[in-house]
């Protein structure tokens, strides 16, 4: 009898699973079962093979490192799979891990990367339902044209072109329909589940990604909130008249329906790109890095996700200017005025190579103990490196390679310290990673100009809150005066930077040097 249950009950689960699979309306994600028996069995694997494969080998040793970096892979790999077949909240976390280029082991970050490439997409019948539920029409009564397969699909939406009844061209950003209901418990899954591992690695420190996701997704997922973002960053950047940020259309827009101005361009970290359409590769790292000096030094309202997909670039035609477009407004971080002051300082700090300061500002941020290896994690260099000061040599090769190696020999401290250093933080470090893989690309990292507008920024923005914060006009006008020759400073700096690059630099320095033997 009971081998007779047993046949039914298995032939009753085939027949179920060919009918899922079978059935184009039904999809086996979209149960919970699936999803969190895919979870539980990935982390059970991953957890068994770190406990066993290290298991005999001698710490420290040669066949000790080669193996951790086998397991690495063959862990990533199992992570990224578990993304992919998960999608929606999984992809968006796996790739917040890919990004994290300097505070992980390289077999994770590159391995993970791939998700920005690899992200799902919702089908027409999808598209049109979402568009019918959140707007009320059908696709063919909003719009003249409408592309049907997406310009780029990400984790949690996917953005179409189309063509309006009155004739503009706009971009439209629809979200992934089942995302909304499945988030909320993929990450009290997430939760769950680095609990567990936890208890079996104490020193598996992780928990700060999933309080990132619970306070994040929520906005992400509302494109509103998207929309008031590229509104107000637009307006606090006017100054930057290399910046577009595309113009929102309200009456056609939701929290799961965005529609935007088109525009198109190079991706930021496309070099070749650059050179073929004439611009200037420095000028557009210049110009990314005075961005986001701003952003974070002086405004205190951060893009947090430039990835290279969000960043384009485009020569305007009619003046010949670079222009960097800024898309994605869903996740930005507002950082305190306490917190950006201490940051501020900070960075300061590091440029100057004071290191009292350093540590100083670095315990105030959270640190501790481990200031050293959080400097390290901010300006991914070398502590010899942070002791001489990092705009004094660019980054070498074999500091590129060392900083990466730390990364996993030093993974558990780095944990720690993420568990440790104020949420605010988690985010800059995710951009600090993001902006420097631009970097890296266009081949200008640690370029002295980029230090330099940091210092600007970080100088304005110190005297701005001393100014705020004093009641004297004596002392408002000794702030000013203080903060005005720093600047002169700095630019009469660079203008020496410049004349020593520059052939006018050299003439005048063979002519000084002629003179100085002729007498």
């Amino acid at each position: 009898m009971a081998r007779m249950v047993l046949k039914l009950a298995s032939l009753a689960a085939a027949t179920s699973g060919i009918y899922l699979y079978g059935n184009k309306f039904l999809d086996p994600n979209d149960f919970g079962v699936v999803r969190v028996g895919r979870a539980i069995a990935t982390t059970a694997v991953i957890t068994y093979d770190y406990l066993t494969s290290l298991r005999s080998v001698p710490y420290g040793s040669e066949e000790y490192d080669f193996l951790k970096s086998q397991v690495h892979l063959r862990s990533a790999e199992r992570l990224r799979e578990l993304c992919c077949a998960n999608r929606g909240t999984f992809i968006k976390v796996g790739q917040h891990l890919g990004a994290l280029d300097y505070l992980l082991p390289e077999e994770y970050t590159r391995t993970l990367k791939v998700l920005h490439s690899q992200a799902p997409q919702s089908t027409r019948q999808e598209i049109e339902q979402v568009i019918r539920e959140d707007l009320g029409k059908e696709i063919k009564e909003l719009f003249l044209s409408f592309e049907d397969t997406p310009l780029g699909a990400a984790s949690l939406a996917q953005v179409h072109k189309a063509v309006l009844q009155d004739g503009r061209t706009v971009a439209v950003k629809i979200q992934h329909p089942k995302v909304q209901a499945q988030s909320s418990k993929d990450i009290l899954l997430m939760e769950v589940l680095l609990l567990v591992v936890k208890q079996i690695f104490p020193d598996f420190e992780f928990m700060w990604l999933v309080e990132e996701a619970k306070k994040n997704l929520p906005l992400e997922l509302d494109f509103l909130n998207e929309g008031r973002n590229a509104e107000k960053v637009a307006h606090m950047l006017k100054n930057f008249d290399f910046l577009k940020v595309p113009r929102i259309y309200w009456e056609l827009s939701t929290r799961r329906v965005l529609l935007m101005e088109f525009m198109e361009g190079g991706q930021v970290n496309d070099r070749a790109y650059m050179e073929r359409n004439g611009i200037n590769v420095n000028e557009i790292s210049r110009n990314l890095g005075r961005l986001y000096s701003e952003m974070i030094f002086v405004n205190g309202f951060v893009h947090c996700d430039p990835h290279p997909g969000n960043v384009l670039v485009k020569k305007c035609p009619a003046s010949g200017k670079a222009h960097i477009i800024l898309l994605d407004h869903g996740l930005y971080q507002v950082l305190s005025e306490s917190f950006r002051m201490d940051y501020c300082r900070l960075w300061q700090a590091l440029i100057k190579a004071d290191m009292k300061r350093v540590q100083k500002y670095s315990r105030r941020l959270g640190a501790g103990d481990l200031y050293p290896l959080f400097a390290c994690m901010l300006t991914a260099r070398s502590w010899e490196s942070v002791n001489r000061g990092i705009d004094r040599l660019p980054v070498s090769a074999s500091e590129d390679v060392e900083i990466r190696s730390n990364a996993a020999a030093y993974l558990p401290q780095i944990t720690r310290l993420l568990n440790n250093v104020p949420r605010q933080m988690l985010l800059l470090l995710k951009t600090n990673d993001l902006l420097r893989g631009i970097e890296s690309a266009l081949h200008t990292r640690a370029s002295a100009s980029s230090f330099l507008n940091m210092s600007r920024c970080c100088i304005r923005a110190v005297s701005t809150y001393q100014r705020s914060n004093s009641h004297s006009l004596y002392r408002r006008a000794q702030i000013s005066l203080t903060e005005a020759l720093s600047l002169w400073q700095i630019n009469l700096y660079e203008l020496f930077l410049w004349l020593k690059g520059s052939q006018l630099g050299n003439w005048v320095i063979a002519l000084l040097s002629w003179m100085h033997h002729s007498t």
